[in-house]
């Protein structure tokens, strides 16, 4: 799976400008997909912990196929850094798109999707270091 990722750097690239414009597009295109209504947003499963669960899913997804395409690069760390970032500051550009508000919950669920993605490839690490 990692070869396959890091060898189509294009999925990555693909899937990262279809989840920036979802992202930061002002209304809900989920929303208008699913209910034809641009200011419904569809929900995958409740929040928990006052935890925003669409973004932590989201930024999950897109963490671990970053991940894994960056697998064998010596620049992981810059990268895992920088999707960090990436996450504070797209919720932080809500503030100024129209339609859209800067929420606590979301930017939580951000940085926790991130967190958790950048936890299962340290278990991954250790995992390869002792087989």
């Amino acid at each position: 799976m990692i070869r396959f990722f890091s060898n189509h750097k294009i999925i990555f690239v693909v899937t990262n400008i279809i989840f920036i414009v979802f992202y930061l597009f002002p209304g809900s295109l989920a929303g208008f997909l699913v209910f034809n209504d641009f200011s419904k947003q569809p929900q995958i499963t409740p929040d928990f912990f006052e935890i925003s669960s669409n973004h932590f899913y989201a930024f999950f997804l897109i963490s671990i196929i970053g991940i894994l395409t960056f697998y064998n690069s010596p620049k992981l760390i810059y990268f895992v850094i920088l999707l960090i970032f990436y996450s504070i500051i797209l919720e932080l550009l809500h503030m100024i798109i129209p339609k859209r508000t800067f929420q606590y919950e979301d930017l939580f669920g951000n940085l926790y999707g991130v967190i958790a993605s950048i936890f299962l490839l340290c278990i991954k690490k250790v995992y390869e270091k002792f087989k």
